[in-house]
């Protein structure tokens, strides 16, 4: 009788246990991946290339990128279709606990201007943003215009969650357009981000994202500095 009350005390003492193991280890953080501009908003568009087509492709990349580890993903949009900046906003705030990142490609008047840079707006962005920054520079071999504040952006002033923007490469330089719309360069740069999502969301597991864009596309890569 006492051995039966013993077993039942212990059952109800390791059932305890794992429900305060599981509300201490939360939700699942997911990401929310935002394919920037889209349908009546190209983007920048310059000689052919759209920014917003370019966008998709590598958020979609992203995407079976982090999938593929099992990291839940939300995508803002699947298609070329415009979705408002607050319906982005309010997607990623529809999660307790998710990442917004939003792609882009950049483009300025000046066209020998070039490179990657990722904003952020709160100091939870922050880190985030660096850790990105990092990969995507090692991975796309481009020149490094840094982390900058991003306060003017609406997706990074409208989400609850960490957010980030990712500026993957200007279209407006010839040379760099030619590599931002090749196949390679946009898993390199989905490589990048979801590396420095995964450094992001866990400091102790720093296992490399596969290399899916292939040893030739790595090869393949020239700087354009």
């Amino acid at each position: 009788m006492l051995s039966r009350l013993s077993l039942q005390l212990s059952l109800i003492l390791l059932s305890f246990s794992l429900s305060v193991i599981t509300s201490m280890a939360g939700p699942e953080t997911r990401i929310i991946i935002d394919a920037g501009h889209g349908g009546k908003d190209e983007g920048a568009h310059w000689y052919g290339v759209r920014e917003s087509d370019l966008n998709l492709q590598v958020a979609k990349k992203l995407e079976a990128l982090l999938l593929a580890r099992n990291i839940p993903v939300t995508m803002t949009r699947r298609s070329d279709v415009f979705v408002p900046l607050a319906k982005r906003a309010e997607i990623a705030n529809s999660y307790q606990n998710a990442i917004f990142v939003s792609i882009h490609f950049n483009a300025h008047r000046m066209t020998s201007i070039h490179g990657v840079e990722t904003f952020y707006a709160s100091p939870a962005g922050k880190p985030i943003a660096m850790k990105i920054q990092k990969e995507l520079v090692k991975l796309v071999e481009t020149r490094n215009r840094f982390i900058k504040r991003g306060l003017g952006y609406a997706v990074l002033n409208k989400t609850k969650c960490p957010a980030v923007l990712v500026e993957c490469g200007f279209i407006s330089n010839p040379l760099e357009r030619n590599r931002c719309k090749t196949g390679w360069y946009q898993m390199l740069a989905a490589r990048g981000i979801a590396q420095g999502l995964i450094n992001s969301m866990s400091p102790l597991n720093q296992k490399k994202v596969s290399d899916e864009a292939g040893a030739a596309g790595e090869k393949a890569v020239v700087k354009s500095e």
